[in-house]
């Protein structure tokens, strides 16, 4: 049984997503073992309470020194046992000793098709205001793993959403969220959760073709 850690700082529906993904039997031989949040004021945390899953805020805020919220994270995280971190709307920068512990077994979602509208400060509504900005007919998003880079990691999944003439930024980051994240975060982890993927050469493999 795969155990989960899910990294998220604001409202959780990629959270939401994956609760009711194993609650359905779309994710399977996983289950959340914490649910960690640098917000204290996530809503994630109450999405985690009332499903009944361990969840604790480990805020910077906190701490005098970052170095010193950087171990206390580890430390959180460590002591959950995870055997794959989701960093589901998770806008902490993750400390070097937090990639390098636990290398190949963090995956991010993105809100756009990589290598499109990613890296630094490409996150949250920004990430849609500047495909609408651009005026591209085709954004989605995109599930990688995650690594010392910046949206760099070998990618796992990608699902494409069409940009509307009359969207705004948040009308398109909701279709976003509803026609791709809530589903290729849900299917990737249950490929990774039934050994279906590997790396190899820096890239993705998924065995058996795709689900």
């Amino acid at each position: 049984m795969l155990r989960l850690a899910i990294l998220v700082s604001g409202g959780g529906t990629n959270l939401q997503a994956i609760i009711d993904a194993i609650a359905q039997g779309r994710i399977t031989n996983a289950q959340i073992a914490a649910v960690i949040s640098n917000n204290p004021g996530a809503y994630a945390l109450e999405r985690a309470k009332q499903a009944g899953i361990p969840h604790i805020c480990v805020s910077p805020k906190s701490y005098a020194q970052r170095s010193e919220f950087n171990a206390a994270l580890l430390q959180t995280i460590r002591s959950c046992e995870p055997d794959l971190i989701v960093l589901a709307g998770c806008m902490v920068v993750l400390p070097q000793e937090l990639i390098q512990a636990y290398a190949g077994k963090i995956i991010n979602i993105h809100p756009a098709l990589i290598p499109s509208f990613c890296g630094k400060g490409y996150y949250g509504l920004h990430v849609h205001e500047k495909v609408l900005e651009r005026g591209v007919k085709l954004t989605g998003a995109t599930v990688h793993f995650a690594d010392e880079g910046t949206d760099t990691g070998p990618i796992i999944l990608q699902k494409a959403v069409e940009v509307k003439q009359d969207d705004t930024p948040q009308t398109l980051q909701r279709r976003v969220m509803e026609e791709a994240e809530w589903n290729i975060l849900p299917e990737a982890i249950n490929l990774i959760a039934n050994g279906r993927v590997r790396i190899k050469d820096g890239k993705t493999i998924i065995d058996g073709g795709e689900a």
